[in-house]
């Protein structure tokens, strides 16, 4: 065991050189703020005949990554420098901070790098995502939901070539809601190109919270994560939690839906403590390691939908899907809902234990 902290210890690292390399990138049309963005696809055109350029895309995208992660650097930032016992946050991004450091020092990062302020890619993806793969609920499942991130690029590839649905969240959210791709209407050459962000918006098809669909298993990333009771950490922005609200809230799942990560053997910790989870925080069911699977049991009750209370002006500011769904909430019941504390997370909340 590796010791970061009392209290805090990670198990020994698990090495490998298999991983999918990265493909060439392709592309789309997206909303970014009030700005249309012309998006390219090679070769082909939009239903409205206008051509989209690959590399604008890519590098449209990668610019706004960026900016949001200088914004998490300096959030980070302040959070680290915080008194740790007034602010129930600080304690995430300490376990984040040694989590990317670790890797990054021993070398179990994988490109991007550095991983700070990611979910990280590591060494052995691959083989954790074939882990996953053995799964009866990855063999039996239909449809997909799979994060955007890099280390779980494999897994997005398993699931389209296994003839299942796909169903991935765009960027940070920030161009719509979801996109959904069918292997049926992918050609065999274009199946990894269509596992990243590029090829999700050339060859997806974006959905919206009106679309019927059942959702059998949830693959999220993770930079942390409790073997013992499920509790995980992800990267400090909460995208994955609210992607499992509005899930929840157009019926696609419900809490036997299992939810299953991917980590590096290191990033399996026994300090994330219960009493500290905020009441959106996703448990895991089913974590795959490069060397283990492992079922939790998770006493953490799953989050029931998105929590608005908890939820800041300025995060929903950014998601114009959120806000659609606040509205049409607001027009249904008649009345106004809250809005959480301006801060870029929510504050925790007591968890109990089920």
């Amino acid at each position: 065991m590796i010791r970061l902290s009392p209290g805090f210890a990670i198990n020994p690292c698990f090495r490998s050189n298999t991983f999918v390399n990265s493909q060439k990138s392709t592309s789309i049309s997206v909303q970014i703020g009030s700005r249309r963005r012309n998006i390219s696809r090679i070769g082909s055109e939009s239903g409205d005949g206008v051509a989209f350029d690959a590399v604008a895309y890519e590098s449209e995208r990668l610019s706004l990554d960026a900016v949001a992660m200088e914004d998490m650097a300096e959030t980070a930032k302040k959070e680290l420098e915080s008194d740790p016992d007034s602010d129930p946050k600080a304690w995430k991004w300490v376990i984040r901070k040694k989590m990317w450091d670790l890797m990054e020092a021993r070398n179990y990062a994988m490109s991007p790098r550095p991983v700070h302020h990611r979910i990280p890619n590591f060494v052995g993806a691959s083989a954790a995502a074939r882990k996953l793969a053995e799964l009866d609920a990855f063999r039996k499942a239909m449809a997909v939901k799979v994060n955007p991130d890099s280390p779980q690029k494999q897994i997005r590839f398993l699931t389209l070539s296994g003839d299942k649905k796909l169903l991935t969240p765009q960027p940070r959210l920030r161009t719509g809601f979801f996109s959904v791709l069918e292997s049926d209407l992918l050609k065999p050459e274009t199946i990894m190109e269509a596992c990243t962000s590029v090829g999700v918006a050339k060859y997806g098809r974006a959905i919206g919270l009106d679309e019927k669909i059942k959702v059998d298993l949830i693959v999220i990333g993770s930079v942390a994560v409790n073997p013992q009771t499920g509790a995980r950490l992800g990267k400090g922005e909460g995208f994955a939690e609210l992607e499992y609200g509005m899930l929840r809230y157009m019926g696609a799942i419900d809490d036997s839906t299992p939810v299953v990560t991917t980590v590096h053997d290191c990033q399996l910790v026994d300090d994330i403590p219960l009493e500290k989870l905020a009441i959106h925080d996703v448990p895991v069911d089913i974590i795959c390691t490069p060397t283990r699977v492992i079922f939790t049991n998770t006493p953490i009750p799953k989050p029931q939908g998105i929590y608005w209370d908890k939820l800041s002006p300025e995060k929903l500011g950014q998601i114009r899907i959120l806000r659609e769904l606040k509205k049409r909430l607001e027009k249904k019941t008649g009345r106004k809902l809250p809005t959480g504390p301006s801060e870029k997370l929510p504050p925790t909340a007591e968890r109990k234990r089920r």
